[in-house]
């Protein structure tokens, strides 16, 4: 026969109530004198994911966490903030430490999200104290390439002027090493790099571009590449990803996506992909799409004396249809802007 026994511990005197109070009070007191964690929000619970961080800190990371897919850009950046930070400890502990050198090359199609995580990565690096102002400058070679001797540089310094305490971000890059030895593109370049020397706390300098493209740029200037410490891929979005974007754009509108509308969305994207992978359009492309259906839904709608709420939500089938009927095919000639890098749904 089992015996079982209830143990009742003793009741606690007033004294030893007082007693315990103090001891956490203390164990409290040498929690506050550690040094915290690094505030890294891939590290810390879902619920308090930003409240470590100061405001706009913290804002920052919203944003880029609300971004659809780029998961491993995401890492790469919760990694520059951790290493930022941990630098600054081994200082504050008279340890070495190592400089934060954020030149980076973006490489990617058009409406990958690569200007997007440019100018958050700004904000990020100012709120870091990395970089004073923080803003984005965008530039292309039209805007560093002169047209006779001198102008180039003239140009360049110009551009690299208006990015200090920021970010310069030179949009497909690679087209500065186009032509012959005697192109000025070349001497922009050269501009560049003695610029990212002279204002290295002051100035981040961000290359982008299509892949390959920036593999031959980067291969046709000796000792170019290890100057841009940070290379980051941006991979199109699979299918999934971009109903998904697709989605939030008409939530964000307060319109909703009939299913078999969206079913025969994804099948247009499937065959575009297939069709013209090296133009394939990503974000920006499903924003042609969307608005263009929003065009195409009113015209459909506009023949009906009456609308009810949900009729004045709905995308049909008919209204997508239309929109990619219309839609011009993206070509060599008719680039992609970049600058369109859509968030989740928050709904």
């Amino acid at each position: 026969m089992e015996i079982k026994i209830k143990f009742n511990p003793p009741i606690a005197t007033k004294s030893e109530n007082i007693e315990n109070m103090a001891e956490k009070a203390n164990l409290k007191l040498m929690k506050k004198e550690t040094i915290q964690p690094v505030s890294s929000p891939l590290s810390i619970s879902k619920e308090n994911k930003y409240q470590q961080l100061n405001d706009a800190l913290g804002e920052a990371y919203q944003e880029l966490d609300q971004l659809v897919g780029l998961e491993e850009v995401k890492k790469l950046l919760v990694e520059v903030q951790a290493f930022h930070e941990i630098q600054k400890r081994r200082a504050k502990a008279q340890l070495l430490s190592e400089p934060t050198v954020l030149h980076a090359i973006f490489k990617g199609n058009p409406g990958t999200g690569k200007t997007t995580v440019a100018r958050l990565l700004g904000k990020m690096l100012k709120e870091m104290e990395i970089l004073p102002k923080g803003h984005l400058v965008e530039v292309e070679r039209a805007d560093l390439v002169g047209e006779y001797i001198g102008h180039t540089a003239q140009k360049t310094r110009e551009q690299i002027k208006k990015a200090l305490g920021g970010i310069l971000f030179i949009d497909e890059a690679y087209s500065l090493a186009r032509g012959d030895n005697k192109d000025f593109g070349r001497e922009a370049v050269e501009v560049l790099i003695k610029a990212m020397e002279d204002h290295k706390d002051n100035l981040v300098v961000i290359l982008a571009g299509y892949n390959k493209e920036m593999d031959f740029f980067l291969n046709s200037n000796p000792g170019l590449k290890s100057r841009f410490p940070l290379h980051i891929d941006f991979p199109d979005y699979d299918t999934v990803e971009l109903l998904e974007i697709a989605d939030h754009m008409y939530q964000a509108k307060q319109y909703i996506l009939n299913p078999n509308a969206k079913t025969n969305m994804e099948k247009v994207l499937l065959r575009l992909r297939k069709e013209s992978p090296d133009t394939y359009g990503n974000a920006r492309m499903v924003r042609n799409i969307v608005e263009a259906s929003l065009r195409a839904q009113a015209v459909r709608l506009m023949h009906c004396p009456e609308n009810t709420k949900d009729a004045l939500m709905r995308i049909e089938s008919e209204d997508v249809l239309a929109a990619i009927s219309k839609m011009p095919k993206p070509s060599a000639e008719n680039p992609v802007n970049d600058n369109i890098m859509p968030i989740r749904s928050a709904m």
